[in-house]
């Protein structure tokens, strides 16, 4: 064989070799920046629960999106959907006089809401938290927070702050359309239909971030 064609044959594995790698970057999200700007704060947090060691952080989340990156949002049908904003508007008017019930309830309403959308079964509240904080980075704190407060021992207002944030992932979910599944803030499923009377605050005095009052 001539050294023209070893050159050339060289070359050739080279060109795959730098394809496959290509491939693997895009499927595990492209890299440090591909993560991070993929995970948002989700990133920035595995990092710190890692002590700052980017490289054991990345290792987590590229695990993280070859466990749940290939998952179908499933859609929810209207009534199903009509069921889970009213039984989310009674639980928030219960917060006002029992607030430790009403973040169990928020926390066990999600994870159904969770499943029902096509993630881990609820029940499976470690690999939820895994599959939603893939596909929803930006609110999936809120369930952690709505779970810790439904778990522990916390003052009312650490409550109050859980169930503001679980609102945030709660409105996603029963939104969001399958495509939508990917970092996009729906529209709340009152404001969709054209109604204001849904009780978003929480007590007296309170009033959810965003909402305008």
């Amino acid at each position: 064989m001539s050294t023209v064609w070893i050159i050339a044959l060289i070359a050739v594995v080279v060109v795959l070799l730098v394809a496959v790698l290509l491939v693997a970057r895009r499927r595990t999200g492209g890299g440090g920046h591909g993560l991070k700007r993929r995970f948002g704060p989700e990133y920035d947090r595995v990092v710190a629960r890692h002590d700052g060691d980017t490289k054991a952080a990345e290792r987590e989340l590229e695990e993280r999106v070859k466990r749940h990156g290939s998952i179908e949002t499933r859609p929810l049908p209207p009534e199903i959907r009509e069921q889970y904003v009213a039984r989310w508007a009674a639980v928030q008017e219960q917060f006002v006089d029992s607030p430790q019930r009403a973040v169990a309830e928020a926390d066990r309403l999600l994870a159904r809401l969770a499943a029902d959308r096509g993630f881990p079964a609820d029940g499976q509240y470690e690999e939820q938290v895994s599959a939603l904080s893939v596909h929803h980075a930006d609110t999936v704190q809120g369930y952690r927070r709505v779970h810790r407060a439904a778990h522990t021992d916390s003052s009312t207002e650490q409550m109050r702050e859980a169930m503001l944030d679980a609102r945030e992932l709660f409105e996603t979910l029963v939104t969001a359309k399958p495509a939508d599944s990917g970092g996009h803030r729906p529209q709340r499923a009152d404001d969709r239909r054209g109604r204001s009377h849904t009780p978003w605050s929480l007590g007296k005095g309170h009033h959810p971030k965003g909402s305008g009052a």
